[in-house]
């Protein structure tokens, strides 16, 4: 080959190599900086220590995670009652239990340890009191790419190991 035809191959290579998509931007990056955002909730499986599935419910909501350390989830079933009323601070016992039972939100700090994979969570408020200053509360990454988050929560305190699948927010 001729001088011009190599250096025509090369210009062909520079041009055309940036169109194709690449995973090694994500690669790149630091956990904590592909972490940081906000990733809208997808799914959940449950396990008990057997093994067992245990049925998770339609549900919506959302986990951020900022670069300063802190964190906000919420997730809402889908099946949670209007308020017959139209006022909220004046469910029925019924539509109050519902939603006492249908809501799961807290926030907090984390520090992340990048060797484990690790979120530690300090949980501050939530809607459930038992998680407020509880140890050990810690979300696992077990897959982060660009647009997908997978989480594993490796023992609620009833006794379930959770797989929760977020989608990255728009």
């Amino acid at each position: 080959m001729n001088r011009r035809c190599i250096f025509g191959l090369c210009a062909i290579a520079l041009v055309t190599i940036p169109a194709f998509p690449s995973n090694s931007k994500a690669q790149g990056k630091s956990l904590k900086d592909q972490l940081v955002g906000t990733w809208i909730y997808v799914s959940s499986t449950g396990k008990r220590e057997d093994g067992s599935a245990v049925p998770r419910p339609s549900a919506q909501g959302a986990v951020t995670y900022t670069a300063d350390g802190r964190f906000h989830f919420i997730t809402v079933r889908t099946d949670v009652p209007k308020y017959a009323s139209g006022d909220p601070a004046r469910p029925s016992p019924e539509e109050a239990m519902a939603v006492a039972s249908g809501v799961v939100a807290y926030t907090g700090t984390y520090t992340l340890d990048e060797s484990t994979k690790t979120a530690h969570l300090n949980i501050e408020t939530s809607s459930v009191p038992n998680f407020v200053g509880a140890p050990n509360q810690r979300r696992i990454v077990t897959s982060i790419t660009d647009e997908e988050l997978k989480l594993t929560n490796p023992r609620t305190p009833a006794g379930v190991t959770l797989e929760l699948v977020f989608k990255r927010a728009k």
